[in-house]
């Protein structure tokens, strides 16, 4: 990816936790909503392998993705605040395995200038998670936008700082 593109993507993700600062619940809800589309859309894909699978086992993949997608999906769309409520756990999860990966590849460009921002990113993405982990349910609903902003913007940052990071030279073939 060029530096440009990741300067890009940084500032992008700076405005949308901006945005979901201003209602986080809103921003839980529409968060959710786009999981339920995701995972319907992911499961009717799995229908369509299905039949273009070569191999009983291909096939039989497909159908349990196929099923489980448009389950999950369905389920998101008519129960929001289930789903939100599912979807909070999820966000720990994986906030706390970025965290964990930020912190392990900051340590890999420890003399470059993302260093520390991107420490700090993963740091904020464990603490975020632990955050989530002991709140849960009573603040689900809200803490999740304010969570998805915070994360948002300390992505952005930490990609803007990896932009600025200079690439190896590298031999043309």
């Amino acid at each position: 990816m060029s530096r440009t593109l990741w300067l890009v993507v940084g500032i992008i993700s700076i405005l949308g936790g901006i945005f979901a600062f201003f209602n986080p619940f809103s921003a839980s809800f529409a968060a959710e909503q786009l999981a339920g589309f995701v995972f319907l859309l992911v499961g009717i894909l799995q229908f369509v392998a299905l039949f273009r699978a070569y191999t009983t086992t291909g096939k039989v993949l497909a159908a349990i993705g196929g099923v489980l997608g448009i389950f999950i999906g369905i389920e998101l769309l008519q129960n929001p605040l289930q789903g939100i409520l599912t979807l909070t756990i999820v966000i720990a999860i994986l906030f706390m395995a970025t965290g964990i990966v930020r912190v392990i590849v900051a340590f890999g460009l420890r003399r470059t200038v993302a260093f520390l921002p991107i420490l700090i990113s993963g740091l904020i993405s464990i603490a975020l998670a632990i955050m989530i982990f002991t709140s849960y349910p009573q603040s689900a609903t809200y803490i999740l936008g304010v969570l998805l902003a915070v994360e948002l913007i300390s992505n952005g940052i930490s990609l803007i700082m990896y932009s600025r990071v200079q690439p190896p030279l590298v031999r043309r073939l």
